[in-house]
């Protein structure tokens, strides 16, 4: 029986699924191919014919979950509700979503070049949405450090009252 014309499109896409999931939420060093291409319920040797290595499927993954993240926002978003929606204990959780910006912030630095360019781009088209929504540079740059800085705090929090405080108060500032 013949592969469908999008098998491979679908293969791929279920294997950037499951890599951003378990990069999230374990980080780079935590997560095996193996364990990637089981949870995609697919054989190792598929991972070949779509990635190079491990850094590579990296790299397209955080990509893939940004992505991801923005197309879950409601056309015409204001900075407001996107900064709501983000300082939020289901994203701080990871419930809906997990951005790899505030995910991934620590875990980043010990990467190779090619996935810090890909964190870079990433941080830098928060940026541009912010400022697309009428911030300017500088107010955009504060706004995303914030929104980052405090998720990636309050995923450090085992204090539930002291996560809702954060949250709100980031919230306040911004």
């Amino acid at each position: 029986m013949a592969w469908q014309p999008t098998h491979k499109q679908q293969t791929r896409e279920r294997i950037l699924s499951s890599a951003a999931k378990l990069f999230t939420t374990e980080g780079f060093d935590k997560v095996s191919i193996d364990q990637i291409m089981h949870n995609a319920n697919l054989t190792r040797g598929a991972f070949y014919a779509h990635f190079t290595s491990k850094s590579a499927l990296y790299s397209e993954a955080i990509l893939a979950s940004a992505r991801n993240s923005v197309r879950s926002l409601p056309n015409g978003f204001s900075t407001c509700e996107l900064t709501s929606a983000y300082l939020s204990e289901e994203h701080v959780k990871g419930l809906n979503r997990r951005c790899p910006l505030a995910f991934l912030v620590t875990d980043i630095g010990k990467q190779d070049e090619q996935i810090k360019n890909t964190y870079t781009r990433i941080f830098q088209g928060m940026i541009n949405m912010l400022e697309s929504s009428g911030l300017d540079r500088e107010k955009a740059l504060q706004q995303a450090v914030l929104m980052v800085g405090g998720v990636a705090i309050g995923r450090a929090l085992n204090d539930d009252s002291l996560l809702a405080e954060l949250l709100q108060s980031c919230k306040n500032l911004a």
